[in-house]
């Protein structure tokens, strides 16, 4: 069995290793907070980290589009982007969402990684709201933020996703 990360699930599902009615031209990624940043790493590493153990290991794991929720940890010092993630012209369109107010994972890490998106030429759809907080799901509160499994629908329709 292969490396147990995603560079190597998605991969997978690229040779026809798993059996999915999916489209194997259109696999993203999506995570929220800590998993926000999974997604930035998904999005611009996509050869493994390790010696590769087996045939999936030597395909390219860049999914088609990723979707990060109030990412976390991609912000440092300064607000520069973490020096572990590496954006390209390769990196995949991206989706980012987070709330002014979010008292875990300040806004930095959305809009430091949408910089690095613009600088690289990667087409992004950054959407900031004034209050959501943190971990907001998709539970009813009264703010905008609410909103945003349609303002997502919508940029996988734009983008040619669905």
């Amino acid at each position: 069995m292969g490396g147990a990360c995603p560079t190597h699930a998605i991969a997978s599902i690229y040779t026809g290793n798993y059996t999915t009615s999916a489209d194997a031209n259109k696999i993203g990624v999506i995570g929220f907070s800590a998993g926000g940043y999974l997604v930035a790493q998904a999005s611009n590493i996509f050869q493994p980290a390790y010696t590769p153990v087996d045939a999936i290991d030597n395909v390219s794991s860049r999914p088609d589009f990723a979707v990060a929720m109030f990412p976390g940890h991609l912000c440092r010092a300064g607000e520069t982007l973490d020096p572990g993630i590496k954006v390209s012209k390769e990196t995949p369109p991206t989706f980012l969402l987070q709330a002014w107010d979010d008292p875990v994972d300040p806004v930095c890490n959305s809009t430091v990684y949408a910089r690095a998106l613009d600088h690289a030429g990667v087409k992004a759809e950054v959407h900031l709201f004034a209050k959501g907080g943190h971990a907001f799901a998709m539970r009813p509160l009264g703010h905008p933020v609410e909103k945003w499994p349609s303002l997502v629908e919508d940029w996988l329709k734009d983008t040619g996703v669905m």
